[in-house]
């Protein structure tokens, strides 16, 4: 976890709601080692707990607008932000709602992105994880991730950036050349091995059966995606 936002993680996260880990703070470490956010106009998509809306805020980003289809997201992001002196606005509603208040400088996204297989594995997977909504993305885990790249050029100002996590089972290659065939400069930025955790071990099997996970593997690989707008 990177230190200088745990104190951004609430200990008593409302249940209902993703909790902050590696692929949150993957994209923070993206998103501040780039320098993007100081005087920039920042959406954050699936915002969830708000910790990156509020890392972006920290950052020194003029103006933060954040978005989650999760009405218990939507008012903890908001207290949490109250509760650290930062001017936050978050609205519900799905990312695609961003493209009514954009194009902005630097958008940045943590979207479901969980590939689900056939069978409701909901009950093996503690609550702890967060809702199923915040990661469950179809059979490819594309379910966000393929609007949300077509979407690139409406949430994107010319000359921003936009920077999406996500695990190497949604497909890499597909989202570096979706952002691409917009006439995006891309390239991935970070990445990480960590340890699967409690929805990837319940679907670990099944991941491999589909060509999505290495048969017997217990890590996965996340990285950050940059795409620059022209």
């Amino acid at each position: 976890m990177t230190t200088a936002y745990t104190d951004f993680v609430a200990p008593d996260l409302p249940a209902g709601i993703y909790p902050p880990q590696e692929d949150s703070f993957l994209l923070i470490d993206a998103m501040v080692s780039s320098g993007l956010a100081p005087g920039a106009r920042v959406a954050d998509l699936c915002t969830g707990s708000g910790v990156i809306a509020l890392a972006a805020a920290q950052a020194g980003a003029a103006e933060v607008t954040a978005f989650d289809i999760c009405p218990r997201a939507v008012r903890h992001a908001r207290r949490t932000a109250l509760t650290h002196g930062h001017d936050i606005d978050v609205h519900r509603g799905s990312w695609a709602r961003a493209v009514e208040f954009g194009p902005f400088d630097v958008v940045v996204a943590n979207p479901p992105y969980v590939p689900q297989g056939p069978v409701d594995d909901t009950g093996e997977i503690p609550p702890t994880a967060g809702p199923a909504q915040a990661w469950n993305a179809g059979t490819d885990g594309r379910l966000v991730l393929d609007p949300l790249c077509a979407a690139a050029p409406l949430l994107v100002e010319e000359g921003g950036t936009m920077l999406i996590v996500h695990s190497e089972c949604a497909n890499i290659p597909k989202t570096l050349s979706a952002l691409k065939s917009h006439g995006m400069t891309v390239e991935v930025v970070a990445q990480q091995l960590i340890p699967l955790g409690p929805v990837m071990s319940a679907r670990a099997k099944w991941l491999a059966h589909q060509g999505l996970l290495t048969p017997g593997r217990q890590q996965e690989r996340l990285v950050v995606i940059r795409a620059d707008a022209p």
